[in-house]
């Protein structure tokens, strides 16, 4: 039983690891959007002089979001404070996750928690992307980082769900 526990505690620890440094990752891109957006721009060939109103769908939406972020910075520098604390929320959540890497079966409330986080982004994205005229398409992204976050977390309980009853043995 020694060998299946070690088996089933690196499986966690791996998706675990692979969870939190999504999370950090997606979280820190919150803090230079407008060099991602430019970046994002260029590579959908949408120079600086171009308006939104050139194009339509997509590049329309990125073409809207750029020209948004430029003048917020430029006028309102102190909004992108948010998106720094949002950046750091990200983080703090993640390193939340350090327990069930410690002690998967004592700490599984943390992974519960980040089930429920993920499955809450799907309505939170859908409601206030309407609320705020984000694009359907752009929700769905949006949408996505909720599926995809809950996926390795599932089959972190479902493996922690083994260790504790191999540790009951």
């Amino acid at each position: 039983m020694h060998g299946r526990r070690r088996k089933l505690l690196r499986r966690i620890r791996l998706l675990l690891a692979l969870f939190m440094f999504c999370l950090v990752v997606s979280g820190l891109t919150a803090i230079p959007l407008r060099q991602e957006i430019d970046w994002l721009a260029r590579a959908m060939l949408i120079s600086e002089t171009d308006v939104p109103e050139q194009f339509t769908g997509m590049r329309y939406w990125i073409a809207h979001v750029r020209e948004g972020l430029h003048a917020t910075e430029a006028d309102y520098p102190f909004l992108a404070y948010g998106t720094d604390w949002l950046a750091f929320a990200h983080v703090i959540i993640a390193v939340a996750f350090i327990g069930p890497w410690l002690d998967p079966v004592q700490n599984r409330w943390v992974v519960t928690f980040g089930m429920i986080a993920c499955a809450a982004v799907i309505p939170t994205a859908l409601f206030f992307g309407n609320l705020r005229g984000i694009p359907f398409s752009w929700q769905m992204i949006d949408c996505s980082f909720g599926l995809f976050g809950i996926m390795p977390l599932l089959l972190v309980k479902w493996h922690t769900h083994q260790l504790a009853a191999c540790e009951v043995k």
